[in-house]
């Protein structure tokens, strides 16, 4: 993350969830140590399959634990409670088309769709971001421009 110009914005829940992902990810390495050492003791390196793939597993792991080191030591938490306007930290209550939709706008490495969690980044968290209730916001979509209504913002 050397390319890393800013720091990575994200909630304090964000956070956590990540050092709980990099805790989860280091207590994984002994085990994959222990099978490249046991497979190594095999002999022959060059035709050793499970040597590859213990090897290969634990570069991944590695890059996985730096990756994440990385991004948690940039981390700038933001702390933006209730308010009136739609930031990062804040809950957002939409109306598109007669109905209504909550959604989390969050940092980037915490996104998830599925949960409603939207990245303040991505089109529709920069469209929403800065807006007051009231206001409207206008997204491209691959279906064509879609306008959400700010009705609450917690």
């Amino acid at each position: 993350m050397s390319d890393l110009q800013t720091k990575a914005q994200m909630t304090q829940e964000g956070f956590d969830t990540l050092q709980k992902e990099l805790e989860g990810l280091k207590t994984k390495r002994p085990a994959i140590v222990d099978r490249l050492s046991n497979a190594r003791s095999m002999g022959d390196l060059s035709e050793n399959n499970d040597y590859h793939n213990a090897k290969e597993a634990l570069e991944f792991l590695d890059g996985q634990i730096e990756e994440l080191g990385e991004v948690l030591a940039h981390a700038e938490i933001v702390k933006n409670g209730k308010g009136t306007v739609v930031g990062l930290g804040t809950k957002v209550k939409v109306g598109i088309n007669g109905k209504e939709h909550l959604f989390h706008i969050v940092g980037e490495w915490e996104a998830d769709p599925k949960e409603k969690k939207i990245s303040h980044e991505s089109p529709l968290g920069q469209a929403l971001v800065g807006k007051k209730i009231g206001e409207k916001a206008l997204v491209d979509a691959p279906a064509g421009k879609i306008e959400y209504t700010v009705l609450g913002i917690d």
